[in-house]
């Protein structure tokens, strides 16, 4: 609180600016320092990340991981500043130095720049400790990245250990300026204060102090004339205080009425305008806080069916239905005219009035109708509410028609609000009825622990579905572990699945946790499960059975608690009539199955996901790509889809990052649609045909380069490898 003494206001005054400028010169000299100290500490990451690297591309190409684990342990031994080193390859943790492994996110936080320059990025952990991640490629990235964080706690120690010695060099200049000051202004003002006291009794009813001040400085000339002015003040007071009193009085009716005047005017002319029935309401309230004292007021107005009531103050919007309405429209029906009523008598208690002595009601009627009430909580007699209730009732009363035209028009939104499809959920679009029941099928399966098989061909959505689930259950804050298993072979994926003992095999340098282990407490994703091989079939299945397991070369049964979901692009029971999928597990999967539609059965969602596809890359682009020509949504419409929903993904963005204007046109799309489309022939085709026909074309079209065939159809690698499979499909010797 700022002090009424002048002596101390000057003394305050300059420590103020003592405090102020020694705050500001430590915050610019910490700020400096802080800014080239972790320039230096990046300088420094970087060049032991690039020499790092340096030594570390020779160790990997020849295979040597020992030596090069004991590179990444002597470089943390000697440099204490080093949080963490790995090395990643193809997505695969190489090596580090973390003792309890490579937390997952962390893998991918961070990528460099290109493959001759790293990339700096700072990491918050989980334990809100700060790094400075270094992403450095191995020998231009052929032999992997390089990880590298540097701990940013030392420097930032530096940091406060400065600002600590600059807060205490500042506070002990303050102490010696107060000092100083007191001393210099005790001096100067001695006079004035004498001045002071002998004023002071003048406020006490002492008119005829004797003011002498013997200085001829400015405080001398300031007590003389002080006392001149005091002598004339003493005959203008008399006559003033009773004029005074009359014309403040006549002021305050004057401004009553012409503020009465204006905003009843303002309020009648300007709610007919507004859209909906909070805009109309907040606009009520705001209004006449500005005509009466009191400010707590509360509208309330009922629905057209009087089975919900709407609450609007300056603050607050309540609803509310059932019994408590019911109660409030009887309450009400007795209110036939303006009164006071006891706020305990409410029978809904709002915030706004739980202060207020007494309540004023005004109720809202429109003709006989009634559409609500005004509260108005008085803290005391509400002298100024009583003045002015013909205002309020004026006010009310010519805005009860634009309050029940809101309330219509609210009702009426509610409805078509309840009417209009849900095109959306959980990040997938779709109305059509096959979509829906998915939706609805995900709601009911989401909470429990059931096992779920989802089927569907590539590209419908089936890993979308997995994360639905989870975000839909109560593991949702847990690990969300997917498992690709045509991505490893066959004698990889045990170890990937379970994890593996060291020395388990060649090249098991250490104890590995599998991705169960991982995924503990959360979800397991199976994607691709018909692809799983015998051996691990066996094993897939006691998890599922028991939820226990053994490491790869180990003794110990490890249990985990995880919910499992499996994804197949395969007729899994046609699978196990052909003797390759085991019974026992098909029956212990399909416990919930979900069936995805393929998108040539959902040509109602066709023309809805590519316009969503459209928004999404449009803004990624940057461009103002807003529709498609009428042609380009035939040829969608048309076309057979075989990648389904992904395949279209890709389409939409191929066609975004071509476009040229506003409209999606026939030359932005891929070149499998701008073929001219051949004759139906009357001979029946079967579907397997038409897609081995599909598969030949666009291989064709891509002279068999396999990465470019998956992105155009919009599907992976390895499942365009099981169709090459299936349909015995070879390159011709050209692409030899």
């Amino acid at each position: 609180m700022w002090p009424k003494d002048f002596r101390k206001k000057l003394i305050l005054t300059i420590a103020v600016i003592v405090i102020v400028s020694g705050l500001i010169i430590s915050q610019i000299v910490t700020h400096r320092y802080s800014t080239t100290l972790f320039q230096v500490a990046a300088a420094q990451g970087e060049n032991i990340a690039h020499n790092l690297a340096l030594d570390a591309a020779d160790k990997i190409l020849i295979n040597d991981r020992v030596s090069l684990q004991n590179l990444l342990d002597d470089r943390v031994r000697s440099n204490p500043k080093i949080a963490y080193l790995f090395v990643v390859r193809d997505n695969r943790v190489l090596t580090h130095t973390f003792p309890k492994g490579v937390p997952v996110e962390l893998i991918n936080a961070n990528v460099p720049a290109d493959n001759h320059q790293g990339h700096l990025k700072k990491i918050i952990s989980n334990t809100k400790d700060r790094y400075m991640d270094f992403a450095w490629p191995i020998f231009e990235g052929k032999a992997g990245v390089l990880r590298l964080g540097l701990s940013e706690k030392p420097f930032r120690s530096q940091i406060s250990q400065l600002w600590f010695r600059m807060s205490f060099i500042t506070f002990v200049i303050l102490i010696l300026a107060l000092v100083v000051a007191h001393l210099l202004v005790k001096h100067i003002t001695r006079p004035l204060v004498q001045l002071t006291e002998q004023v002071e009794k003048i406020d006490e009813g002492h008119m005829d102090v004797n003011i002498e001040i013997n200085n001829h400085d400015e405080i001398g000339r300031l007590g003389a004339s002080f006392k001149q002015m005091l002598t004339r003040i003493q005959n203008y007071t008399l006559r003033l205080t009773e004029y005074t009193n009359r014309l403040e009085e006549k002021n305050r009716q004057l401004n009553r009425a012409h503020r009465q005047t204006r905003s009843s005017f303002e309020i009648a002319k300007e709610v007919g305008a507004l859209p909906n029935l909070k805009a109309v309401c907040e606009f009520l309230v705001k209004k006449l806080q500005n005509v009466v004292k009191c400010q707590n007021m509360v509208l309330v107005v009922f629905s057209s069916k009087k089975s919900v009531l709407f609450a609007y103050s300056e603050k607050n919007i309540i609803t509310m239905e059932g019994n408590a309405v019911d109660t409030m429209a009887t309450s009400l029906a007795e209110v036939k005219q303006i009164e006071f009523v006891d706020s305990k008598q409410i029978p809904f208690k709002f915030n706004e009035l739980a202060s207020a002595k007494k309540t004023m009601v005004y109720p809202v009627r429109l003709e006989k109708r009634l559409l609500g009430a005004l509260y108005i909580g008085c803290p005391g007699e509400c002298d100024c509410a009583v003045n002015e209730l013909d205002i309020i009732d004026l006010v009310l009363n010519q805005t009860a028609g634009a309050i029940l035209r809101a309330v219509l028009y609210e009702d009426e939104i509610c409805d078509l609000k309840q009417k209009v499809d849900q095109t959306g959920f959980s990040g997938m679009i779709g109305k059509d009825p096959q979509i829906q029941v998915i939706f609805k099928l995900i709601e009911d399966v989401a909470p429990s622990d059931a096992t779920i098989l989802i089927e569907g061909e590539s590209g419908t959505g089936k890993e979308m579905v997995a994360h639905a689930i989870h975000q839909k259950s109560f593991r949702k804050d847990k690990p969300f572990v997917v498992i690709n298993c045509s991505a490893y072979p066959a004698t990889l994926l045990e170890s990937e699945l379970f994890g593996h003992e060291k020395g388990a095999f060649t090249g098991a340098l250490k104890t590995k946790p599998g991705r169960f282990e991982q995924a503990d407490s959360g979800t397991v994703f199976l994607d691709e499960i018909g692809e799983i091989p015998p051996s691990a079939q066996i094993k897939l299945l006691r998890i599922l059975q028991s939820r226990k397991f053994e490491r790869l070369g180990g003794r110990e049964t490890l249990s985990v608690n995880v919910r499992i979901l499996a994804a197949t692009n395969k007729n899994l029971l046609q699978e196990v009539k052909d003797g390759r999928f085991r019974e026992d597990l098909f029956y212990r999967l399909n416990v919930i199955p979900i069936h995805l539609p393929p998108l040539k059965d959902r040509r109602n969602d066709l023309l809805l996901l590519a316009r969503h596809f459209l928004d999404r890359f449009s803004n990624m682009q940057n461009k103002t790509v807003k529709d498609f020509t009428s042609e380009v949504m035939r040829r969608l419409l048309d076309y057979s889809w075989p990648g389904n929903v992904r395949e279209l993904e890709n389409t939409i963005e191929h066609a975004v990052v071509l476009a040229k204007g506003e409209q999606i046109q026939i030359s932005d799309l891929p070149s499998v649609f701008l073929k001219t489309k051949t004759p139906v022939s009357d001979k029946a085709v079967s579907l397997e045909e038409t897609e081995k026909q599909h598969l030949i074309e666009v291989l064709d079209k891509c002279q068999w380069n396999k990465k470019k065939t998956a992105e155009i159809l919009g599907i992976g690698r390895s499942t365009l490898y099981v169709k090459l499979k299936k349909y015995q499909l070879t390159p011709p010797p050209t692409y030899h």
